[in-house]
């Protein structure tokens, strides 16, 4: 980016260029008018901003207003067809995929089915922007950016990824720079359930809490740590993974290999006597209902955050993941009860507050702020 000196006039039209773009992110289409009164500027400059992001081909004519007096004006919006993002989240059997705009605009959200793949980082990415793209009805080339969600701990710094067992083909490091060198895209890789803590915090439960840990429950489980709106990974990646702590089944003497296998996919189905041959995501709405397994299934959440609850203090945990949506608020309310009064005296324990795919909405939101500072980055600095 070309370097410009503050207060000079070169630097003047692009701040106010930046912040008429802020204010048609913020606020959606404005006239001249509307512009001039919430960026604080008068009419002919804020007539200028708005001609200077046009030529660029950031905002166009989007409709006419209709005034109380004179002439119908015109009206300008922030053009989504230049930038484009795909949120995508991996699972074990399918990838979940959607286009992401600088708009935040609602897209149609699709599903592969990983076995119709040839497995590796590149073609599984590549696969979830062509779908997601036709979906949506855009050209997958204005693709820059993608955000994907994977069931593994992510060591940022090194590019490396851990307990990948939902992801075949994928190597233990240098995923992402495969990525982005076949796809030509910026790649963010990030834990899923760091994804859904990151959403929780924006626009669930979780929005006022100091900190917080949410914990996930579906195929497998995991723990996101949000400490002051800021997620605690660890030194690797690997904070929260307490699907690999070794436990003991609460109700009994009987020894478990890991918190897997006491609240994992497999055993919640095995807990509602499910079919073990069937998939987990078909039969986990199945404990909706079953007062008896969600207090079996209570005393081992319980259990297991017991650790997690005397380590990390958190003022609010929040119970997420297909498992813990599909028992419902009486789970929380179990949980609260039978949390160790020793480790947490007064618990707040509740469900999470977002009903659509967390996982795709972390990742959207970390998108929309890469789109929108791409945008920026597109002003005339002369």
């Amino acid at each position: 980016m070309t370097q410009i000196d503050a207060g000079t006039s070169t630097w003047l039209r692009a701040r106010n260029d930046r912040t008429a773009l802020q204010l048609l992110l913020t606020h959606g289409p404005l006239t001249r008018t509307q512009l001039g009164e919430l960026s604080g500027m008068s009419k002919p400059t804020a007539g200028q901003m708005l001609t200077r992001l046009e030529r660029a081909e950031l905002v166009h004519q989007v409709g006419e207003v209709s005034g109380s007096r004179g002439p119908m004006a015109t009206s300008y919006g922030v053009r989504v067809d230049q930038v484009a993002g795909v949120a995508v989240s991996m699972h074990a059997e399918t990838i979940q995929a959607v286009v992401v705009d600088a708009l935040d605009t609602v897209h149609p959200i699709v599903e592969i089915p990983v076995d119709s793949l040839a497995r590796s980082p590149e073609e599984d990415v590549r696969a979830a922007i062509t779908a997601a793209s036709r979906a949506a009805e855009i050209d997958e080339k204005t693709v820059g950016v993608v955000a994907v969600g994977v069931q593994a701990a992510v060591w940022r710094d090194r590019d490396g990824l851990s307990l990948t067992d939902t992801l075949p083909g994928w190597p233990a490091e240098g995923a992402r720079a495969r990525i982005e060198a076949a796809l030509n895209v910026e790649v963010t890789l990030e834990n899923d359930v760091n994804l859904a803590t990151m959403a929780e915090r924006a626009s669930g439960v979780a929005q006022n809490v100091s900190s917080f840990a949410l914990l996930w429950l579906g195929d497998g489980i995991g723990v996101g740590v949000d400490l002051d709106g800021v997620i605690h990974r660890g030194a690797s990646g690997r904070a929260g993974e307490i699907g690999y702590l070794p436990l003991t089944e609460p109700d009994g003497d009987v020894p478990s290999t890991d918190t897997t296998d006491l609240l994992g996919g497999p055993a919640v189905v095995e807990l509602i006597g499910g079919d073990a041959s069937a998939r987990y995501a078909d039969q986990v709405a199945e404990l909706a209902g079953r007062t008896d397994a969600t207090v079996v299934l209570a005393n081992r959440v319980a259990r297991a955050l017991d650790p997690v609850l005397a380590v990390l203090d958190p003022a609010m945990v929040v119970l997420g993941g297909p498992t813990c949506l599909a028992a419902g608020e009486g789970l929380s309310e179990l949980v609260a009860e039978r949390s160790s009064e020793a480790s947490h005296p007064e618990l707040e324990v509740r469900l999470s507050g977002i009903e659509v795919s967390s996982v795709l909405l972390g990742a959207r939101q970390l998108l929309v702020e890469q789109i929108r500072t791409r945008l920026e980055a597109r002003i005339p600095v002369d």
